[in-house]
Parts: C-alpha cells; sequence; structure tokens
C-alpha cells in the first residue's frame, strides 16, 4: 500500500485536521477560560475543584468526539 503525499485537493484529511484542532481548542478554551472565571468569581480554592469538573466535562467532549469519528470511518 503506497502512502500518497497529501494535497490541497485531499478535503477529507483537511476537515478531519480541522475538527481535531477545533475540539482541542474548544477543550483548552473551556478548562482555562472556566477556571479563570470560576477563580476570579468564587476564589481560586474553589477554581480548584471547579477544573476537575471541567475537566470531566471535557473528557465526555472528547470521548463523544472519539466515537462520532470512529462511526464516520
Amino acid at each position: 500500500m503506497s502512502k500518497r503525499p497529501h494535497s490541497l485537493t485531499d478535503l477529507r484529511a483537511f476537515r478531519r485536521r480541522e475538527d481535531r484542532q477545533l475540539v482541542l481548542v474548544v477543550v483548552i478554551f473551556l478548562i482555562v477560560v472556566g477556571g479563570a472565571a470560576i477563580g476570579l468569581v468564587y476564589g481560586w480554592r474553589t477554581a480548584v475543584s471547579g477544573v476537575a469538573w471541567l475537566l470531566g466535562g471535557a473528557a465526555a467532549i472528547g470521548f463523544l468526539w472519539l466515537i462520532l469519528s470512529l462511526v464516520e470511518r
């Protein structure tokens, strides 16, 4: 099986790469901005437990994305 070089016309690979980057940006934004907002409003001690819950939400988003990309293949 020969591997062909990725070209600009390989739209499926481009879309998969963009989807992966978008999920990563959303998860990082959720954790960083959400943790900072909790810290500013409720205090930084509360932000530690809040970030733990946000990590759980980010894991759920990642798990759903993984399931959907496996179903797509």
